[in-house]
């Protein structure tokens, strides 16, 4: 199993980012019609290997690249490969494997739900999302995702006793190491508070308020 320090050493310079167990980068373009050409750029250079590990989102100014292994929902050794020979094929091409730019940056969403029955409360959140199983993972600590990678993730935090506020859910955001200082400065900066950092870089929980909380996450401290 690699470490979090190990693929962000080699993918980091590439251009991609390890965020929630994958690997993102942004190729930016001008248009959906040059978005299309990129994403095959990327395709061809993956070839039959990149089945199983490579999609790409379209959109009109950019193509979102993800890399992950998905019979294990890890990244492996065979992702750190792709994401060298992607790089380097959209660099023939005079694009570029790009962690983003101010309008938007790679990230994912988790949604947490606390709950004192985990096994009880699980299977509704299944059946009402049409969510699977989170592959490569066994156990209470398993996530709920989106077949398709669309939404966001829902995992379960064990509660030791009944909570009277009316807030049980939190959101988890997962940003690139370097952003996450900078989001964490813009929310306190229009009201937000900062509950605690006793976990950071890991992750920093803050709160709107009214007191609803979120989680800024990044994959540090986490080896």
């Amino acid at each position: 199993m690699l470490t979090g320090q190990q693929i962000s050493d080699v993918v980091d310079p590439l251009g991609w980012r390890l965020i929630q167990a994958e690997l993102l980068a942004h190729v930016l373009v001008p248009s959906l019609a040059a978005a299309v050409d990129a994403a095959s750029v990327a395709v061809d250079a993956a070839g039959a290997g990149g089945n199983g590990h490579l999609t790409a989102e379209l959109q009109p100014d950019r193509v979102v690249l993800r890399l992950q292994t998905a019979v294990t929902g890890t990244v492996t050794d065979d992702d750190l490969l792709l994401a060298r020979s992607v790089t380097e094929a959209l660099a023939g091409r005079s694009l570029a494997a790009t962690p983003g730019d101010r309008a938007a940056v790679p990230q994912a969403m988790e949604i947490a739900i606390d709950a004192l029955d985990i096994a009880l409360v699980r299977p509704f959140w299944q059946a009402a999302t049409g969510y699977v199983d989170q592959p490569g993972v066994e156990g209470p600590d398993i996530a709920l995702v989106d077949p398709l990678g669309r939404g966001p993730a829902i995992w379960f935090q064990q509660m030791d006793a009944p909570r009277p506020q009316r807030n049980r859910i939190h959101l988890d955001v997962e940003v690139a190491p370097e952003l996450a200082r900078p989001r964490i400065d813009a929310a306190i900066a229009v009201g937000g508070l900062l509950l605690s950092d006793a976990h950071a870089p890991a992750f920093w929980v803050l709160a709107d308020a009214e007191g609803n909380e979120v989680c800024i996450c990044t994959w540090q401290g986490r080896d």
